[in-house]
């Protein structure tokens, strides 16, 4: 993983029914350019990881998105800008607040990387169809 094409970043999140902030850490890899990897380190410190839209990210700093498991909305809570952001799984639901001045930083430096529209660009059809093939055979 080169690191020219890699962003993370470590947040301090409100986890709604816990009395102490959690660590979340957002990831971007312009390998994979369409997604951002959101880990939630937990109390056992270990890192629970879920796979997230780029764009859902990005319209979740102005706007609610998403209709699955994952849910996005910019709201001011008093009296700071966050973005709550609702997982849920078999296992229930966690709803989480990030403040959305940090998102939106991590957001931009994603967008230098790779910016958004170029995503396609990035990818290299033949590999990602070749590692298809090998999982099937």
């Amino acid at each position: 993983m080169d690191a020219i094409d890699t962003v993370s970043q470590d947040m301090f999140t409100v986890l709604h029914g816990q009395p102490a902030p959690v660590v979340t850490r957002w990831s971007y890899d312009a390998a994979d350019p369409f997604a951002v990897t959101l880990a939630v380190r937990t109390r056992a410190d270990r890192w629970v990881e879920w796979l997230v839209a780029r764009d859902l990210v990005r319209d979740a700093l102005d706007e609610a998105t998403g209709e699955g498991d994952i849910r996005m909305s910019p709201q001011t809570v008093q009296g700071y800008d966050i973005v709550e952001i609702e997982i849920r799984s078999t296992d229930g639901r966690a709803v989480l607040e990030v403040d959305r001045d940090l998102l939106r930083h991590f957001v931009e430096a994603t967008d230098e990387l790779v910016a958004f529209g170029d995503e396609e660009g990035r990818m290299d059809l033949d590999v990602e169809i070749a590692k298809l093939t090998a999982d099937a055979e």
